[in-house]
C-alpha cells in the first residue's frame, strides 16, 4: 500500500477506534494481536513497557518532584530511593521531607545547613537513635568508685560530676574518663554546686562553704542556719548565694564575704531546693531579664524577687492542693519560662508569666514517677526500678532503662539528671555523656551513660 494511501487509510481506522466503547476497543486490541507476527509483538512490548513505566521524577520540574514527595512517609522515601540513581538523588536532595522527618522524631533542626543530602543522613542517624530507646538499649552504665561513706550530695555540669560525702569529702570525677580530678577535705555534704575556680557546700552541720578547687583550701564560711542545709545556689555576677534550710528558712548571702543579707521566711516545712533564674517573660510582677528566686518545700513553691535584698517579698505561692493533701517532690524545674515539679498526682507545669497551671501530666496509672529534668520534647522520670523518657508532645512513655537497688532520699539530692540540651530536641551531637546519676549503698555513684552511635 502506497504511504499517502496508508495514512488515510489509519486516520480513517483511527477515527473509527476513538469512536468505539472501551469493550469494543479491547476486542479490537485482541484481534489485531492475534494477527501480530513475532516482529510486532516485539515491537508492542518494548513500546508498552515506555508508556506504562513513565519515570515522572525525571520528567516533573523538581519543584513539583519535590511536592509529590512531601505526600509520603519517610519509610516508604527510602524504599523509593531503591529504584534507581536518579530516584535516590532527587529524595534525597528533598531538604524539607527530611527535616519534617526528624522534627516528627523530636530532633532539633538547625535550618541554616544548606547541604541537601544533610537532612536525609540526619534522619538515618535519628532513625536509629529513636530505635535503640524504644528497645531500652540507647544507653550503657558505669560507676565512679573511691568514697568510704554515704554519698547524698549529687550537682554534673559540662562532663563534670561533683559528689559530697558523709566521709567528709567531696571529689570531681570526669564522667567520660571515671578518673578523679579534685579530691578535697570538706564537712558533710547535703549539697554542692562548683565552677571551675570554687566548691560551694551546704552541709548537714547547718553551714555553707566555700572552697577552692586548687589548693582544698576553705575560702568562705557562711553561718545562721540552725538547720541542716539541703540546697545551694549562687551567681558570681550578683556576688550573691543562696541556702534552703530545715529551718524553714531562706538565706540570701553575699558570696564574696559572707556576710548574711536577709532571711526569708514563710516556709512550714524543710525547704529541700533553692533555685537563681532569670526570668524570660514578663508579667506585673517582674520583667525579661530580672533575677529570681523559687525555694520548695514538702508542699509549696515559693517565688521571690532577687535584687531587693531588704524588704524582699514573696511574690507568689504556687502548690497543688489547698488542704496540703498532696505533697510536692524535692526535684524543681525552673527555666525562666515555666516551672515543672512533680507529685503524687503527676508532673505540673506553670507558666511563670501568669502563674497558671498550663497541665498537668498524669503518668500510667501503675507507676509513681518522679521528675529528673524537662524540656519542649522530652521529660526524664524515674522510680524504685527504671529510668523512663516520656515524649510531652503525646505524653507517652517512649523508653525505660533499669535502675539498680540505689540509695533513696525523700530531699532528693542523692540522685540527678545529666547532660540536659537533648530534653528540647536531640540533634546527634547532644546525645552523648552523662543521663543520669544516684549513689548507690556501698558508696560508690552509679551511671548511665548514652551508648556512642554505631
Amino acid at each position: 500500500m502506497e504511504k499517502k494511501d496508508f495514512e488515510a487509510w489509519l486516520d480513517n481506522i483511527s477515527i473509527t477506534f476513538l469512536s468505539l466503547t472501551d469493550l469494543q476497543k479491547n476486542e479490537t486490541l485482541d484481534h489485531l494481536i492475534s494477527l501480530s507476527g513475532a516482529v510486532q509483538l516485539r515491537h508492542l512490548s518494548n513500546n508498552l513497557e515506555i508508556l506504562l513505566k513513565r519515570d515522572f521524577l525525571k520528567l516533573l520540574p523538581l519543584e513539583l518532584s519535590f511536592y509529590l514527595l512531601k505526600w509520603l512517609d519517610p519509610q516508604t522515601l527510602l524504599t523509593c530511593c531503591l529504584v534507581s540513581k536518579q530516584w535516590n538523588k532527587v529524595i534525597s536532595a528533598c531538604t524539607e521531607v527530611w527535616q519534617t522527618a526528624c522534627k516528627n522524631l523530636g530532633w532539633q533542626i538547625d535550618d541554616s545547613v544548606q547541604d541537601p543530602l544533610h537532612w536525609k543522613k540526619v534522619y538515618l542517624k535519628a532513625i536509629l537513635r529513636m530505635k535503640q530507646l524504644k528497645d531500652h538499649e540507647a544507653f550503657e552504665t558505669s560507676s565512679l568508685i573511691g568514697h568510704s561513706a554515704r554519698v547524698y550530695a549529687l550537682y554534673y555540669k559540662d562532663g563534670l560530676l561533683c559528689t559530697g560525702s558523709d566521709d567528709l569529702s567531696a571529689k570531681l570525677w570526669d564522667v567520660s574518663t571515671g578518673q578523679c580530678i579534685y579530691g578535697i577535705q570538706t564537712h558533710t555534704c547535703a549539697a554542692v554546686k562548683f565552677d571551675e575556680q570554687k566548691l560551694v557546700t551546704g552541709s548537714f552541720d547547718n553551714t555553707v562553704a566555700c572552697w577552692e578547687w586548687s589548693s582544698g583550701a576553705k575560702t568562705q564560711h557562711f553561718r545562721g542556719h540552725t538547720g541542716a542545709v539541703f540546697s545551694v545556689d549562687y551567681n558570681d555576677e550578683l556576688d550573691i548565694l543562696v541556702s534552703g534550710s530545715a529551718d524553714f528558712t531562706v538565706k540570701v548571702w553575699a558570696l564574696s564575704t559572707g556576710t548574711c543579707l536577709n532571711t526569708l521566711t514563710g516556709h512550714t516545712e524543710w525547704v529541700t531546693k533553692v533555685v537563681l533564674q532569670k526570668s524570660k517573660v514578663k508579667s506585673l510582677m517582674h520583667s525579661p531579664g530580672d533575677h529570681i528566686l523559687l525555694s520548695a518545700d514538702k508542699y509549696e513553691i515559693k517565688i521571690w524577687p532577687i535584687g531587693r535584698e531588704i524588704n524582699c517579698k514573696c511574690l507568689r505561692t504556687l502548690s497543688v492542693s489547698e488542704d496540703r493533701s498532696i505533697s510536692l517532690q524535692p526535684r524543681l524545674h525552673f527555666d525562666g519560662k515555666y516551672i515543672v515539679c512533680s507529685s503524687a498526682l503527676g508532673l505540673y507545669q506553670w507558666d511563670f508569666a501568669s502563674y497558671d497551671i498550663l497541665r498537668v501530666i498524669k503518668p500510667p496509672d501503675f507507676l509513681n514517677v518522679s521528675l529528673l529534668g524537662f524540656g519542649e520534647i522530652f521529660a526524664l522520670l524515674f522510680d524504685n526500678r527504671y529510668l523512663y523518657i516520656m515524649d510531652l508532645r503525646t505524653e507517652k512513655l517512649i523508653s525505660r532503662w533499669p535502675l539498680p537497688e540505689y540509695r533513696k532520699s525523700k530531699r532528693g539530692s542523692s540522685f540527678l539528671a545529666g547532660e540536659m540540651s537533648w530534653l528540647n530536641g536531640l540533634n546527634g551531637q547532644n546525645d552523648t555523656g552523662l543521663v543520669f546519676a544516684t549513689s548507690m549503698p556501698d558508696h560508690s555513684i552509679h551511671l548511665v551513660l548514652w551508648k556512642e552511635h554505631c
